[in-house]
């Protein structure tokens, strides 16, 4: 496009009404996701964030900035988060009518901080600084808190579209997600660069970058522990997973796969999020009963529900470390537990119930852990939701060896929801160094190294056990080390990189 034809346009934009405006906006926050797992159309974000840019700059106001990035933002979350609708169907009777609050709402709610990144850009833009570096940075801010207010939500970070590309996802390993995220904002947005050269140059980026992502390069070979494992991915349909007629049947599909031909080379078998509905640590029959599974000199490691009775009922989403005694040799409570999922906020003044079945909020466990055992590389637990959080998946105390990620997908069915939670896991491995165990009810579970290649995998919907071996760690990378202080520094240095380019542009203008 000729300079020419990018002043026409964003003339255009400037005389446009605020309907056409929030059309246009809404159009290209649903283009940005085409970028997002399982599509990975990563050329889909030049037109999707140039054209934000183009917006910002002919928008006559301060809330007409604002409304620019919230239509973006809504319309990109409600795409790329439709299938939380999914997990609302299973009990259609009870949930169904949340449909349009759900994905809707939760849109509208999460688009309010990419309408906070365009009207601080906006301001920026005012007051002389280059346009895509200022974006970028704000954009940054903009997606670390939606990464920490109220909990925190950072799903689907920009950065995400790159989890199949290792060579650029492995700059996580240097800023992060949240700092690729800026980065592929800045570098997306410079397509609507006044200069001719730049211009041009993002866009043979991405093209490049597009083209090499339909054939990736092969990984180098596998480097491998001695730490044997066997992944089980029953594939229980959620419909059916809480039916207390149906427990023992799963529990029996459960164990057959474990003790499948092989097992004699496995040296400890993992089960995933609630593999067992009966209360492994309460049971003591029940624990004897499934030690027989257990690999000689191993542990079970599974997905279990652990109850308190006492004046009140206290339930957590646990995970337990079995031995072949059927003793619990460690468990780990899941702490960052899923808003509405398992536990209802302001519960008292909402009048809903919780989206998994039981009678009581799930309470909150103690925080990340490190679970050291003999014969086993100490490794973090992490159960489902909480592998979407950078810097927030191991204890920097007490660094582990290994992440396991214990998750149940089934809730989503075959939508876009499980391949995102995967690249959330390939991005955590890369950030931290470590390698990432993943197993999954209904797919995907994986064995992923520290650099973020998938060594083994079961796919959605198979009904199978995967056994692998461990992958070493890495020494801790740069973002492991100093955390988001280095995405605050690269967001700096892009503001410091915009200051620079509006002056010199200024001086060429005198």
């Amino acid at each position: 496009m000729t300079p020419a034809a990018l002043a026409a346009l964003e003339a255009s934009c400037a005389r446009a009404g605020w309907r056409r405006r929030a059309a246009i906006a809404a159009a290209l926050g649903a283009c940005a996701t085409l970028a997002l797992p399982p599509i990975h159309f990563v050329l889909a974000l030049v037109p999707a964030f140039a054209g934000l840019l183009l917006l910002l700059r002919a928008a006559p106001t301060a809330r007409a900035a604002f409304a620019a990035g919230w239509w973006f933002g809504a319309a990109h979350f409600a795409t790329g988060l439709y299938w939380i609708g999914h997990a609302l169907l299973v009990d259609a009777a009870r949930f169904a009518w949340m449909l349009p609050f759900a994905i809707g709402g939760l849109g509208a709610g999460l688009g309010l901080f990419a309408g906070a990144a365009t009207l601080a850009a906006h301001r920026l833009l005012r007051a002389g600084l280059a346009a895509p570096p200022a974006l970028g940075a704000c954009w940054l801010a903009a997606e670390w808190l939606r990464g920490h207010v109220l909990t925190g939500f950072p799903w689907n970070l920009a950065g995400t579209a790159w989890a199949e590309l290792v060579p650029v996802a492995s700059l996580c390993a240097w800023v992060g997600l949240y700092g690729l995220t800026a980065l592929t904002v800045a570098a997306a947005a410079t397509a609507a660069a006044r200069a001719t050269l730049p211009r041009l140059g993002a866009l043979a980026l991405f093209a490049a970058l597009q083209a090499l992502q339909l054939q990736p390069p092969a990984p180098p070979p596998a480097a491998e522990t001695s730490t044997r494992l066997r992944l089980v991915q029953p594939d229980i349909p959620q419909s059916l997973k809480w039916d207390p007629q149906e427990r023992q049947r799963h529990l029996q599909l459960t164990a057959d796969l474990s003790m499948a031909p092989g097992i004699e080379a496995v040296g400890h078998l993992l089960w995933p999020e609630t593999a067992t509905l009966f209360p492994l640590a309460s049971e003591e029959a029940f624990r004897r009963e499934l030690a027989q599974l257990v690999p000689p000199g191993g542990y079970l490691l599974a997905g279990s529900i652990r109850v308190e009775r006492g004046e009140t009922l206290r339930a957590w989403n646990s995970l337990h470390a079995m031995d072949g005694a059927g003793v619990i040799q460690a468990t780990y409570d899941k702490f960052h537990l899923v808003p509405f999922g398992e536990y209802v906020p302001l519960r008292g003044v909402l009048p809903i119930d919780r989206i998994a079945p039981g009678p009581t909020d799930f309470s909150a466990g103690p925080g990340l852990a490190t679970i050291r055992l003999p014969g086993l590389p100490p490794f973090s637990p992490l159960i489902c939701y909480e592998s979407i959080f950078p810097r927030a998946v191991v204890d920097p105390a007490d660094r582990p060896d290994w992440i396991l990620v214990a998750t149940n997908d089934a809730w989503f069915g075959t939508s876009a929801g499980p391949h995102q939670h995967f690249a959330a896991a390939r991005l955590r491995a890369i950030e931290e160094g470590l390698p990432v165990v993943r197993v999954a009810n209904g797919g995907i579970s994986a064995v992923i190294d520290a650099q973020g290649h998938v060594r083994a995998a079961l796919p959605m919907g198979a009904r199978s056990f995967l056994d692998a071996a461990l992958p070493p760690p890495l020494p801790p990378t740069a973002y492991a080390r100093h955390g988001d202080a280095i995405p605050a520094a690269l967001g700096a240095a892009l503001l410091l990189a915009a200051f620079a380019a509006g002056r010199r542009r200024a001086r060429r203008a005198e």
